[in-house]
């Protein structure tokens, strides 16, 4: 599965890349069906970058790889936030 996860990713990539972005898949954990993908390039700091994830890049894996639950992206969604007090 993690090949088809791969070549979906090669498929996505040249649209991502005409807007001066690029996407890199980091991880596929089968065991929890998520895909932990890379942006970079314009991707990094385009505000519409976690709905390119969302809504593209997760919508066409999880159409195209079955076991596909969800995308997170590579050092954004895996930082835990803590709680700060004054």
């Amino acid at each position: 599965m993690h090949d088809k996860v791969k070549a979906t990713i090669e498929v996505i990539r040249p649209a991502i890349q005409a807007d001066g972005g690029d996407i890199f898949l980091r991880e596929f954990d089968e065991a929890t069906g998520v895909v932990t993908v890379e942006l970079t390039g314009a991707c990094v700091s385009c505000p519409a970058s976690t709905v390119t994830l969302k809504a593209g890049v997760e919508r066409i894996l999880k159409d195209r790889v079955p076991g596909v639950t969800a995308v997170s992206q590579y050092g954004v969604d895996d930082i835990s936030e803590t709680t700060v007090s004054l």
